[in-house]
């Protein structure tokens, strides 16, 4: 099964600190855990019509959720993947630019 650029980017991850990287062109995304960097950047190419210079992925581990003091669950766990634009290049779709 191929994979679009919209099964690839599922979304911005909107913080504070996400969006004060976006004024130095980096910008994060939440992404499917068995993606990988090249898959990302072309994604984002496509999507936003950009040229991507850098691509560093992080997973996220899942949170222990209790209830009265039992650990009932836990969050799911993410992949995060933060991209850096070339120079003179901005995303205007997200926000901050």
């Amino acid at each position: 099964m191929r994979k679009g650029p919209h099964d690839v980017i599922l979304g911005p991850v909107v913080t504070e600190k996400s969006t004060d990287l976006q004024r130095n062109r980096t910008y994060v995304f939440r992404v499917p855990v068995d993606a990988n960097k090249i898959e990302i950047r072309l994604a984002t190419e496509a999507l936003f019509g950009v040229q991507v210079q850098k691509v560093r992925t992080l997973r996220v581990r899942p949170k222990w959720r209790t209830s009265r003091g039992k650990r009932v669950g836990a969050t799911p766990r993410w992949k995060k993947a933060i991209v850096r634009l070339k120079e003179g290049q901005t995303i205007d779709k997200l926000g901050v630019g």
